[in-house]
């Protein structure tokens, strides 16, 4: 049979305290739903349907790129209700997988081994909990098929013994559901049509109900406030930082560890405590990171050492550098082999060529820097004019003393010295030392004089 999947993205999620719908929250630095997305995909189903509430546009707009039919729950009447309004848009003599957008964690593989085959009419997804007070509990028979699946406060007996609840997550095909979707009872105290009774109609007509358990109940954990939301962040961030260590990076402790994107290593990287890393990171071998760094859409060759407090944003960094502490990488910047970046130097849009060094106190905006070049602390380049940016130009083997300002559009021609203190506005030749300072004036004892005033 072909598959069609049923995504659940309507529910409110008031709990949430926020004017964000409850699917665009992010786990990992991208909204729920969309990984739960991504995880249906990787089935290939046929066609994805997503049914969205009162907030449909704001959820479509955020996910305008992929590619699934949105259904409208123009009333919000319980899962079941939800369910329902998909009927029309499903095909014949197809499954039907049904899946929730505030479930991130759950994989492909464990959605894959719900589908069901010609022979079952009702599968189910479960999960072995440590604590599963609260929770619909799974009733099988001697054959293992599902009897029934039984609220908390209905449990009796050695039922109250049972640790295998029902994720909510299902598979059936789509004449099941054509059938049992409109016998949906609302005679419960919410007014709602839930879909687990389904389960119920399905054995009472004599259908097969089985479940499979899912490997790790946490994927199956759905998210309804802030706390939860908190709680699947810190287990997806252990995921990726479990698949990482695998691969063999060094992470000093996986809990202050966090990816939002995607992250290739080479061989022995680590990654000291509190890191934040963001789209694309690549890491060449033996990199480091040091404590409380943030890397966004960056590429670091091999043996450089990024140090502690140290950002760096869209940018590229060679090899054998090192970066920070308390240094910022803007976007544009191309960091060559060799260069030094250090303590409070912020780079912006700028190539810096190999060897540079840029120790303290400086920054370096709209530049070209050339190589084995030594900028001092203090000095800037002045690239903005009020309205336009302008570029600094410096050649190779250059000294910029303490303290310079350099006012471009500027050229300042290899081999030149600069001398501390001086305010560059004009080209400088290759070899050249340039010097611009008022003339200094000393008062004797004038000193003593303004302090008895």
């Amino acid at each position: 049979m072909n598959l069609e999947v049923v995504v659940l993205a309507a529910g409110h999620g008031s709990r949430m305290k926020s004017e964000t719908p409850k699917v665009l929250h992010t786990v990992g630095g991208r909204p729920m739903l969309e990984r739960v997305l991504d995880a249906v995909a990787e089935l290939e189903p046929k066609r994805i349907h997503v049914v969205v509430g009162s907030d449909a546009n704001e959820i479509q707009q955020s996910l305008s790129a992929v590619d699934v039919n949105w259904v409208v729950q123009e009333s919000q009447l319980g899962t079941g209700h939800a369910v329902l309004q998909t009927v029309p848009h499903l095909a014949t003599l197809t499954q039907v997988l049904i899946a929730y957008g505030d479930c991130p964690l759950i994989t492909s593989a464990s959605l894959k081994g719900c589908l069901i085959d010609s022979e079952v009419g009702l599968r189910l997804l479960s999960a072995r909990v440590p604590d599963p007070a609260g929770f619909g509990r799974i009733v099988r028979d001697e054959r293992d098929q599902v009897t029934a699946i039984v609220e908390q406060s209905d449990l009796s007996g050695q039922q109250n013994q049972i640790d295998e609840i029902n994720s909510g997550i299902l598979c059936t095909s789509s004449e099941v559901l054509k059938d049992l979707l409109p016998r949906l009872s609302s005679e419960n105290a919410q007014n709602e049509y839930y879909l687990t009774d389904i389960v119920a109609l399905a054995i009472e007509n004599g259908l097969s109900v089985s479940a499979i358990e899912v490997d790790d109940y946490t994927e199956t954990l759905g998210v309804n406030d802030r706390s939860q939301l908190a709680t699947v962040e810190r287990l997806y961030q252990r995921r990726q930082a479990e698949q990482l260590m695998q691969s063999g990076l060094t992470i000093s402790d996986p809990k202050r560890f966090d990816l939002r994107g995607t992250m290739q290593v080479g061989t022995d990287c680590y990654i000291d405590i509190n890191g934040v890393f963001e789209g694309t990171i690549e890491l060449g071998n033996n990199v480091s990171v040091g404590p409380n760094c943030i890397l966004r859409n960056v590429s670091i060759a091999s043996n450089t050492q990024i140090r502690e407090n140290t950002v760096i944003e869209d940018a590229t960094v060679g090899q054998n550098c090192s970066i920070g502490p308390f240094s910022r990488i803007r976007p544009g910047t191309t960091i060559d082999e060799g260069v030094h970046i250090g303590n409070f130097v912020e780079v912006k849009n700028s190539q810096i060529h190999a060897g540079v060094k840029a120790a303290h106190l400086a920054y370096l905006g709209d530049a070209e820097v050339g190589s084995e070049t030594n900028i001092g602390a203090g000095a800037i380049t002045c690239n903005f004019d009020g309205t336009t940016k302008n570029h600094t130009f410096i050649g190779d083997g250059v000294f910029i003393g303490t303290n310079c300002s350099l006012i471009a559009p500027l050229t300042i021609e290899s081999g030149a010295f600069v001398a501390a203190g001086s305010t560059i506005g004009k080209s400088v030749a290759a070899g050249a030392f340039a010097i611009e300072r008022s003339e200094q004036r000393i008062v004797p004892e004038a000193a003593s004089r303004m302090r008895k005033q």
